[in-house]
């Protein structure tokens, strides 16, 4: 595939020790949907009928392995042996800017399953390829719950303009991130019994709370603290 066809991010993780683990993540720039070597071999963990979430649209009898399984292979081999709360410089490479921070080791895992996870072809996370394009690592909740509500409802406003009938309340962002909730779980346990530590279950316990947090502010409408950051359009 030609070059000015991919999106490439990476992600260095340097350990106190001297010890690095390297990811380069390269999606298709059209599809957003991250490129794989297909041949390799996947564990049998990583088959849909092994993996499929309790709601997940994918047909078994079409489709062998489950798209985001199989993008957690490598994490997960990497990652078995550390701790989530280890401290590591991370350094992320983004097609805009670069970014770095000392911190745990589950802050940065967990923004690069996010990345992966969303890009893997899963048709339930694929739902939020938007954010993809403003992609944030070591992003705060606050950040997260911004971003998703911006581009939501910039969305709706497009639909707006053309016609369309736009979902000002949100209700469907509130079905995509309980959709959300209900994968992260089944990850979470799927994994669980791969690795000898901890780090990508509580990685994925992170995004899980990412989703939490969205759907509770949402539901609950508190909306005062976002008052507080966008008084000056009001």
């Amino acid at each position: 595939m030609n070059i000015e066809q991919e999106i490439t991010f990476s992600y260095l993780f340097k350990f106190d020790n001297g010890k690095e683990i390297f990811f380069k993540i390269v999606m298709e720039k059209d599809s957003l949907v991250v490129i794989r070597k297909t041949e390799v071999k996947y564990p049998d963990w990583t088959k849909l009928q092994n993996f499929k979430c309790p709601h997940c649209p994918l047909d078994e009898t079409l489709l062998d392995f489950c798209p985001l399984a199989v993008n957690l292979v490598d994490i997960i081999i990497n990652f078995a042996n550390h701790n989530s709360y280890e401290n590591v410089n991370i350094y992320v490479e983004t097609p805009n800017r670069n970014y770095s921070k000392y911190t745990s080791l589950q802050s940065g895992v967990s923004s690069l399953l996010g990345l992966i996870m969303v890009s893997s072809g899963c048709p339930v996370m694929g739902r939020l390829k938007p954010m993809l394009h403003f992609h944030l690592p070591f992003a705060t909740l606050e950040e997260t719950q911004v971003r998703a509500f911006s581009i939501y409802l910039l969305a709706q406003y497009i639909k707006w303009k053309r016609g369309d009938h736009p979902d000002w309340e949100m209700n469907n962002l509130v079905n995509i991130y309980e959709d959300i909730r209900i994968l992260n779980r089944n990850v979470s346990k799927q994994i669980a019994d791969l690795e000898e530590k901890d780090t990508s279950i509580n990685s994925v316990v992170v995004l899980n709370n990412f989703a939490d947090y969205v759907t509770f502010t949402l539901d609950e409408k508190m909306m005062d603290e976002l008052e507080n950051f966008i008084k000056e359009f009001l």
